[in-house]
């Protein structure tokens, strides 16, 4: 595969992909060659290059020399990667969900990265930049504006429709699922801890000064963490705090970096989907891994109740709904957690009470390639088979 003609495969019909689609139009040399959707294929409205969906993962594999995947279905996009990966054919994500979930079983089996633009892939690519100036990252910062751990339906219903998202992604963005998606997503990739399970979250306007506060915890630690600032003042992006060489401290000062020993670099302005191209042409041209989850990832991101729930409630989706909640969590102190990202067409099977972790063991799971290499992960043993072969 070379630069071109390359033929791009696109998982997914959301928000995502919908406006990549557009955006390969930008790109010569570059083509959409097919849309794999679960959706109707006669109810995909002004989807850009809808005559390319298909339902079958079988044509996205034949008609794709690359494919970027951007479902949001940590079990669909499983099964979609294993047969990429199976064909030999690099996959690109926009799909932290999905990395967070069971990417690390695919880690050494093939190429399959995060893309630049969204917040991990961002900070991926800013601490590449501040690493080549001898910067040492000590926290690799999430930018969160606001936070409601429990938010009413009434209220999500009203931003969903104001913003143009889903339900469930309004949900997720605002109880901080997503914001823990992402950081997990970082810690494993860039091999930071968390501070705490559910992440610390430091509530300050003053940026530097709340990322100040998180380094100060990296240093107790001994390795850089991953976390976010909170404040209604932060713009969507993604920021650091590193140290320097102290010999640089008075050129560092001149070039308005602050007095030291702790600096701030950071990105404060992220475009998404504007940005995969980026990493689609790294991988046409150098076959790179940008971020991937790595192969034994020491954190993952939990559900946990929000309310009361009784045995024998089917859960559609756990992300984004009004029961659950995202929290990162350390997966050697709780391997039977049960990942959010694997709770969809499950069934409760005891009463959980409020502020419960779930776990594996509290839910009825129907068997699926996504549940069975997450069991790889956490029992320290993935990657072990891709594609019914032995890694």
């Amino acid at each position: 595969m070379t630069e071109g003609r390359v033929r791009i495969g696109v998982v997914g019909t959301g928000h995502i992909a919908r406006h990549f689609l557009l955006s390969l139009d930008d790109h010569p040399g570059y083509e959409a060659s097919a849309i794999l959707t679960r959706r109707d294929l006669d109810t995909l409205g002004d989807l850009a290059h809808a005559d390319l969906a298909t339902n079958e993962i079988e044509a996205l594999i034949e008609r794709s020399d690359l494919i970027v995947e951007c479902s949001g279905d940590p079990i669909h996009a499983t099964e979609v990667v294993s047969a990429a990966v199976d064909a030999g054919i690099p996959v690109v994500t926009m799909d932290a969900e999905f990395q967070v979930s069971t990417a690390s079983a695919f880690v050494a089996h093939g190429i399959v990265t995060e893309a630049e633009g969204d917040q991990p892939g961002s900070l991926a690519a800013l601490a590449a930049d501040a690493r080549e100036q001898g910067f040492r990252p000590l926290v690799y910062g999430n930018m969160k504006g606001f936070l409601n751990l429990n938010p009413s339906p009434e209220d999500m219903a009203h931003w969903a429709e104001r913003q143009g998202y889903s339900l469930a992604m309004v949900t997720a963005f605002t109880d901080g699922t997503k914001v823990n998606i992402e950081q997990a997503l970082v810690a494993n990739g860039l091999g930071a801890a968390i501070i705490q399970p559910g992440l610390l979250g430091v509530a300050n306007d003053d940026l530097f000064a709340g990322g100040v506060e998180l380094a100060k915890h990296a240093q107790e630690i001994g390795r850089p963490v991953s976390d976010y600032v909170l404040s209604r003042n932060n713009s969507h992006g993604v920021f650091l705090i590193a140290e320097h060489d102290p010999r640089h401290q008075a050129a560092l000062r001149e070039y308005k970096m602050g007095e030291g020993p702790y600096y701030m670099l950071r990105k404060p302005d992220l475009t998404a989907y504007m940005e995969i191209m980026k990493t689609v042409r790294r991988v046409v041209r150098k076959q790179e891994v940008f971020l991937d989850n790595s192969s034994t990832p020491t954190i993952s991101v939990a559900a946990l109740t929000k309310r009361p729930v009784a045995a024998g409630t089917r859960v559609d989706q756990a992300i984004g709904s009004f029961d659950f909640r995202g929290i990162c969590v350390r997966i050697a102190e709780t391997p039977r957690h049960a990942p959010i990202g694997l709770m969809r067409d499950v069934v409760v099977s005891r009463n959980l009470e409020a502020g419960e972790l779930v776990m594996l063991d509290d839910l009825d799971v129907p068997d699926s390639m996504a549940i069975r290499k997450w069991q790889q992960i956490a029992a320290g043993t993935a990657p072990i088979t891709v594609g019914g072969r032995q890694g």
